[in-house]
């Protein structure tokens, strides 16, 4: 998880660059139909940068982790668990 939050932190950081050199464009540039265009596609990772932070589960504490470990017994299956299973690929059991 930590990486999606350093990825998204990177993605945000150069987010803010880009709002910063469209500005100075904007500035040298004047209000041009491309400008505009680019102003509303930085307003729209903006906004979808910001939802994408709040749909991120928190990260787990390491005691979180625990949880998921499930044991397997070592001990053998009572086989007419099987009974009536085909084995996949090699066409069932012959019947008795």
């Amino acid at each position: 998880m930590a990486s999606t939050t350093t990825e998204l932190a990177e993605f945000q950081r150069v987010l803010t660059q880009l709002k910063s050199s469209a500005g100075a464009l904007r500035q040298r540039y004047g209000d041009a139909a491309a400008l505009r265009r680019i102003h509303n596609d930085i307003e729209r990772l903006d906004i979808d940068a910001t939802e994408l932070a709040a749909a991120l589960p928190a990260p787990r504490r390491s005691d979180d982790a625990r949880d998921d470990v499930v044991i397997v017994p070592d001990t053998p299956y009572d086989p007419s668990l099987w009974q009536d299973a085909d084995d996949e690929g090699l066409g069932g059991q012959p019947r008795r």
